[in-house]
């Protein structure tokens, strides 16, 4: 069980730096590309390799050794009902990610796609604070059934 409690912090640890530097990326690359004779791929970029190489595979293995530490303790409290809860909503702001990378690609570098990066910089960076308050407080929490 020790071990897929390490294979799931590990992933995590994997998953969220991946995540976290997405939008920084995306956000923080020139609006222009550089000049250069040979134009890149469109589909050739580092964040669709950081997501699809990355962060996505990251995200699997956290999920999958979470499920089975979660299934050997046979533990079911209201703290990790909310953690689940937390970790569902840092899996849509992966989703997010996905597609502001998508974006990235099809329209090149436009303000709106900075704002858009910032804000889930902010969304991951809460989320990511309050599951790792979640899981080290758990918080007794009488005021649920």
């Amino acid at each position: 069980m020790v071990w897929f409690l390490l294979l799931h912090i590990a992933a995590l640890l994997v998953w969220a730096a991946a995540l976290l530097y997405l939008p920084i990326m995306i956000g923080a690359s020139p609006e222009r590309p550089p000049d250069i004779d040979q134009k890149p791929k469109p589909y050739d970029s580092v964040g669709r390799f950081l997501f699809t190489q990355v962060a996505t595979p990251a995200a699997l293995v956290a999920i999958i050794a979470g499920t089975v530490v979660f299934l050997l303790n046979r533990t079911v409290d209201t703290w990790l009902i909310i953690k689940l809860s937390l970790v569902t909503a840092l899996v849509m702001a992966h989703a997010v990610a996905g597609i502001l990378v998508l974006r990235e690609e099809r329209l090149g570098k436009q303000r709106h796609i900075r704002i858009l990066s910032l804000a889930l910089l902010v969304v991951l960076c809460v989320l990511m604070t309050a599951i790792v308050w979640v899981v080290l407080a758990k918080p007794a929490m009488e005021w649920l059934p």
